[in-house]
């Protein structure tokens, strides 16, 4: 066999060493799909172009879509016009009859609003706890976005896309800002769910490995899941697993030598060298006990119907507080209806209402009185909202994407504000209108990231988590 190629003869002991390394990379880059991705260097703190209003997010994902006219969009029409027929324009029922203008039965809220607060801004009594927090939020009522179906919806949500494989938010914020804490990753998903985009809603598509998600436990499962797995216990061998680590070490040097630079074999090793780091740092942030008993009753933990929901929400507190840049909490579970789906059961809204309340209302508190809140920023949402009909004339409510309310408070955004409106029914956003898009661009200003400039080629262009669109909402920045 002739192993000269052009004027660069190489032996054969190099060719094979070559190869060698090759299957290497290859081993590896099987081992980068499934890492938990964090690197010093890559990850290292990079300066904004924008002055930051906050250095890190929590997002509180309400999977499945809470209805607005029964939260925080008070509609006296519906009282007023209850059980009557009315013309309704939708998405919705294009996608079901292929024709717009549907008839549907007016389906008032089971719930009384009642003003809040010194900003006076209504609030449903299904969240008596985050009523007492209201002068703290920025309500905009007037958002829409893209997807009928809870699929396209979500990842929409996520990804500023319905249907092609883009990074997650998560992921941007990790890639534009870098990491706080290189013992911890940037972007950490709590109990995400595997439906409806799944792992694509915490992925980071085409941009380097490192800023994709770590998620820790599934949405429906046990609060216990809910942690780094695989570290040694605090009993194991130090000294052993410190051998153990440097002989890895070694070993990944050598295969990655000669190799050219693959980010996915980077992120790998680099994921390798976090789990080594996380060893000393990571168990200690999600022990919840070292909290006192007066925390963690504000977040109901130990109380029927919030403890699971009330420990993520303290996770996300202590992850934020040791430097993870963007968490996601998720109220959700696997199923193919969402906890928030309710289209033929609205009176189940109150036990989803009653499991996160007074943990979002804790969270609040708590980042406030550490003087997180001041830098920290809150943001509280779902894919879509609801029809303010009966769907099928019965007892729940549709899919809406046309117009609902979501909810930021903290860093840089203005207090006790309630920006824009939908309609006297509370059917579409017509006033103050906030695309998804638009709401992804301010979340990235108010973290001091261009949504214009924040770009990554691929495929022979720029892509950025707005696509060609978006304006930053500069009438609710403080």
């Amino acid at each position: 066999m002739n192993l000269r190629a052009n004027s660069h003869p190489i032996s054969r002991r190099q060719a094979l060493a070559r190869l060698g390394c090759g299957f290497g990379s290859l081993a590896f880059a099987a081992m980068a799909a499934s890492a938990s991705p964090a690197a010093p260097g890559l990850l290292s703190p990079r300066p904004t172009l924008l002055r930051a209003r906050a250095k890190r997010m929590i997002f509180l994902f309400m999977q499945g879509g809470p209805s607005q006219v029964d939260t925080f969009d008070y509609k006296p029409a519906l009282d007023r016009l209850d059980g009557k027929r009315h013309s309704f324009d939708d998405a919705r029922s294009i996608a079901k009859t292929g024709a717009w203008g549907t008839e549907q039965r007016i389906l008032r809220s089971p719930w009384a609003f009642a003003r809040h607060g010194q900003s006076g801004q209504w609030v449903s009594d299904l969240f008596p706890h985050t009523a007492r927090h209201v002068d703290r939020l920025c309500l905009l009522h007037g958002m829409h976005t893209e997807g009928v179906a809870h699929g396209p919806a979500t990842l929409f949500l996520h990804c500023g896309s319905t249907n092609f494989v883009r990074p997650s938010i998560g992921s941007w914020v990790s890639y534009g800002l870098g990491t706080e804490n290189e013992n911890l990753p940037a972007f950490v998903s709590l109990a995400p769910s595997l439906g409806n985009g799944g792992p694509r809603n915490w992925g980071s598509a085409f941009l380097p490995p490192v800023h994709q998600g770590t998620a820790l436990g599934s949405a429906g499962r046990p609060p216990a899941e809910i942690t780094f797995r695989s570290l040694p216990s605090p009993g194991s061998d130090t000294a052993a697993r410190q051998r153990h680590f440097d002989l890895l070490r070694s070993l990944n040097a050598e295969q990655t030598r000669n190799a050219a630079a693959d980010p996915a074999v980077e992120a790998a090793l680099h994921s390798y060298e976090l789990a080594w780091r996380m060893q000393s740092h990571a168990p200690a942030i999600l022990d919840l006990s070292q909290e006192s008993a007066d925390t963690l009753a504000l977040y109901g933990i130990g109380e029927k119907g919030t403890d699971e929901f009330g420990r993520q929400c303290l996770a996300a507190r202590r992850l934020c507080e040791s430097g993870v840049r963007f968490v996601q909490v998720t109220y959700g579970d696997n199923t193919a209806n969402p906890r928030w789906d309710q289209h033929s059961d609205l009176p189940k809204h109150a036990i989803h209402a009653q499991a996160t309340d007074k943990p979002v209302a804790g969270l609040l508190a708590d980042l406030a009185r550490r003087g997180l809140l001041d830098d920290t920023l809150v943001w509280w949402g779902a894919e879509f909202g609801r029809t303010p009909y009966a769907q099928d004339n019965g007892t729940g409510r549709d899919h809406n994407p046309g117009g609902f309310t979501t909810w930021l408070a903290g860093a840089g955004v203005r207090p006790g504000m309630a920006y824009g409106a939908t309609d006297e029914l509370g059917h579409l956003a017509v006033e103050g209108r906030v695309h998804m898009h638009d709401l992804h661009a301010t979340l990235l200003h108010l973290l001091g990231l261009d949504h214009e400039r924040l770009t990554f080629r691929h495929e022979g262009r720029e892509h950025r988590l707005t696509d060609v669109h978006g304006d930053v909402v500069r009438s609710i920045l403080a």
